[in-house]
Parts: C-alpha cells; sequence; structure tokens
C-alpha cells in the first residue's frame, strides 16, 4: 500500500451544461495570460510601449498552436493514419499532443510577422518574452495531469504519480510525473533568464537563446525517463536528439551574438520614447495650469482679506471718534 503519492484527477473535463470545461485547456489559457504580463512588463523596461507584446502575441499564439500539433502529429503519424485509427483525431487538440519544438518554431515565425509589421526588432522581442514562455510551459505541464500522461517509469517514491486510467494503452500504476519535473524545471529556468539578463544585460536575443539552452538541458534527462512510445534513432528518443541539436545552436548563438553585437539594443521600440516624452510634457503642462488656476484663486481671495481689514479698521476709527465725542 502506497503511503504517499500524487493522486490523477478522475477526469480532465467538467460541464457547464452542454460547454465542456477541461482542465487542459485552461492551463494553456492561463500560462498564455502569464507570458503575456510578464512580457509587457519586461518590455516597457526596456522602453517599449503597454500593449505590444499582447498586439504580437495575436500572430504569435495562434501560429505557436498550429506548430505544436503539427510536429506532434508528425513525430507520432501512427496515432492517426494507421490502420484502425481516425485521422480526425489529429485535430483533437484538447486530448492533448502539443510539441514544443513545433510550438517555438511556429510562434517564432508568427511573433516575426507581427513584430515586423510594427516596426520591432524580433531578438529584442524574444528577449523580454523569453522567461514568460518558460513560466507559460511550466503551467502549460499541469494540462497533462489532467489528462493523466507524460510520465515515467515505474517507481515507489513518495512524490508518484498514481495513474488511474487505462485508456490508451495506459497501465495503472505509480510512474515518476515527468510533467512536475518538466514544470519545475522550467520555472528554474524562467527565473534564471531573468537573473542573467538583469546581471550581464542581455541583448539581441540572447536571453531568448539563454532560455532555449537551458530548457534543453532539462528536456533531455526528463525526456530520457518518459516510457511512452516514440520514435529512437540510435537508441535515443527523437525529442533527445531534437534536444541536443537545438541546445548547441542556442549555445552556438549566444557566442557568436555576443562577439557580432555585443551589448543591448538602444531602442527596441521606434516612437515609443517620444511617445513617453510627449505624455510627460503633457503632464507638466496640465500641472502648470493647476497651478496658475490655484494662484488666480488665490489673489481674489487676498483682495477680499484686504477689503475686509479696510473695513474693520475704518469701523475701529469711527467708534474711536464717537468716544472721544
Amino acid at each position: 500500500m502506497e503511503l504517499a503519492y500524487i493522486p490523477s484527477p478522475s477526469r480532465g473535463v467538467l460541464y457547464l451544461g452542454p460547454i465542456p470545461l477541461r482542465g487542459y485547456a485552461f492551463c494553456i489559457i492561463i500560462g498564455v495570460f502569464v507570458a503575456v504580463w510578464l512580457g509587457n512588463r519586461r518590455w516597457v523596461a526596456r522602453g517599449g510601449r503597454s500593449g505590444t507584446v499582447a498586439d504580437i502575441a495575436v500572430w504569435a499564439v495562434p501560429f505557436g498552436l498550429v506548430g505544436g500539433r503539427l510536429y506532434h502529429v508528425i513525430t507520432d503519424y501512427e496515432l492517426y493514419f494507421s490502420p484502425g485509427r481516425d485521422w480526425v483525431d489529429a485535430f483533437k487538440v484538447w486530448q492533448g499532443g502539443l510539441g514544443i519544438w513545433g510550438a517555438i518554431a511556429l510562434g517564432a515565425l508568427g511573433a516575426w510577422i507581427g513584430a515586423r509589421r510594427r516596426g520591432i526588432p524580433m531578438p529584442a522581442y524574444a528577449d523580454a518574452v523569453a522567461p514568460g514562455i518558460a513560466f507559460a510551459q511550466a503551467i502549460g505541464r499541469w494540462g497533462n495531469w489532467f489528462n493523466q500522461e507524460l510520465y515515467g517509469r515505474e517507481t515507489h517514491v513518495p512524490w508518484a504519480l498514481h495513474i488511474t486510467s487505462s485508456e490508451g494503452g495506459r497501465v495503472p500504476g505509480y510512474y515518476h510525473p515527468t510533467f512536475l519535473y518538466e514544470s519545475l524545471w522550467c520555472i528554474g529556468v524562467g527565473f534564471l533568464v531573468i537573473w542573467a539578463d538583469r546581471r550581464f544585460k542581455l541583448g539581441h536575443g540572447r536571453a531568448f537563446a539563454l532560455y532555449v539552452a537551458a530548457y534543453c538541458v532539462g528536456r533531455g534527462w526528463i525526456e530520457y525517463m518518459r516510457v511512452d512510445d516514440a520514435h529512437h534513432i540510435l537508441g535515443l528518443r527523437l525529442n533527445d536528439w531534437t534536444a541536443m541539436i537545438v541546445f548547441l545552436l542556442a549555445v552556438a548563438y549566444m557566442v557568436v551574438s555576443s562577439k557580432l553585437r555585443p551589448g543591448r539594443e538602444a531602442v527596441v521600440e521606434p516612437g515609443a520614447s517620444d511617445a513617453v516624452a510627449d505624455s510627460t510634457e503633457e503632464a507638466a503642462e496640465t500641472d502648470a495650469e493647476v497651478k496658475d488656476t490655484d494662484t488666480e484663486k488665490a489673489e481674489p481671495d487676498a483682495a477680499e482679506e484686504a477689503a475686509v481689514e479696510a473695513k474693520d479698521e475704518a469701523g475701529a476709527e469711527s467708534g474711536t471718534s464717537k468716544s472721544t465725542t
């Protein structure tokens, strides 16, 4: 009998009348909101306009969802196109199956389109949203918990994940919660990027490259623990090879970029500094107008006080003359 373990939800969807509320979808949505919120704060701190990150995310998020699903369907095509399978299931995103490699690749394309339309350098935008993406992944991984998926080898550690479903070839039992390992790792990656960006003033896409490299390190050992079906090349899972290749590319980019374009972008959004200056001047003019109005109000008050004093003095003189008489 297991004394301690992580229980799995009895079901991953609730119904509000005919409307299904899926835990997987909620985790993805919450993650997107966190990424946009944090990205906006970092973008404004770099001198950009508030709202720009959300505007570009309108392009990046749909592209990312499509890219994540395409990567999953292509690398696990047998789940949808082999004999006895229904290809329509390839469109059922709510059942799980978003490959982060495809999501980042196509999401970056969408972000590039949005950034280009606004005349914004893509590397600066990527640096601003990098830690938010890591935190979004950490939240999104809990969607796998709702679907009882992405677990590792069988184990009896106190934090083992208790799988109760037998659908899709699952075998009920206690397994390593690799979804939890990756969630915690992504939180660490997010804080690492924030710290390194403050400490070394990363720019020109190097903060984003650091996020990619750090994520790949964790994904490598976590992927090695998983037991779900996957394609293998030379004894390693496909995603392990992908993580190694992407890690090397990210590190190479950081090294080359730091030599070719050291430092950080002075301007991340054209016209943003002018808008801030204009708003500051308007605020100063408003303050000056308020002060002038207060002065004008004070002058009549002073005149009234002088008149009252003159009247009092006249009354006092009149009283003195009467008493003398």
